[in-house]
């Protein structure tokens, strides 16, 4: 048995993926080889992270992480569109090169995690619920504000 040139008309699919007349980008084959779930968890963080650009409590950037990790997973022409992106490709960028976060979104989880343990707070749970939730939200503002801008 001989190995065929890549007859595949995808442009995702490397050579070694394809042969004899087969095409492993198919749908089907998505299915099976187990790539369709993480090119469907990569476009809902993708749809997550254009949210959070528009509103300031929801993060842009994690979201933006779980979709680069799914769509190198998955498809290389999305992880490609991903990172050259006008919007969402240069805090990805950052995040990889330096781990840094932008200043704005460093200000932004200052004001809303102490507001976030204040509107708990004021919902009055137990005061073991207040206080765990806000040493966890205490050290996430810590991290995050000692994150490179």
């Amino acid at each position: 048995m001989t190995d065929a040139p890549n007859v595949c008309a995808c442009a995702d699919c490397p050579a070694d993926l394809c042969a004899f007349g087969e095409c492993h980008c198919s749908p089907s084959e998505m299915r099976r080889d187990g790539r369709l779930p993480f090119r469907l968890l990569g476009c809902a963080a993708v749809s997550l992270a254009l949210v959070g650009v528009v509103l300031p409590v929801l993060p842009t950037t994690p979201f933006l992480l779980v979709a680069a990790w799914a769509f190198a997973r998955s498809s290389p022409r999305l992880d490609a569109w991903l990172r050259a992106h006008p919007r969402l490709g240069p805090p990805l960028a950052a995040w990889e090169d330096r781990r840094a976060i932008p200043r704005k979104a460093k200000a932004i989880a200052g004001v809303s995690l102490p507001a976030g343990w204040l509107l708990l707070w004021s919902g009055g749970p137990p005061v073991a619920a207040s206080i765990a939730a806000g040493a966890v939200m205490l050290a996430a503002g810590v991290w995050i504000l000692s994150r490179p801008s």
